[in-house]
């Protein structure tokens, strides 16, 4: 009987820490400025590379034949 006291008062304490918000809740501000650095570095590469793209793609769907 006393183990079951012991793991519902654990357990109640786990509740109890992780809706209190005591968690760490991790790097937000982190991870939304790689997504933004990303999505800066890409559209950088597209302006600099546009012509080259276009040309690459191109070649490479004229490449393709089919039956």
């Amino acid at each position: 009987m006393y183990h079951l006291i012991r793991v519902r008062n654990r357990l109640a304490a786990a509740l109890d820490a992780r809706l209190s918000g005591d968690r760490e809740r991790g790097d937000v501000p982190g991870w939304v400025l790689i997504t933004l650095m990303t999505a800066g570095l890409v559209t950088m590469l597209w302006v600099v590379a546009d012509t080259q793209l276009k040309s690459m793609f191109t070649d490479a769907l004229s490449g393709v034949t089919g039956p």
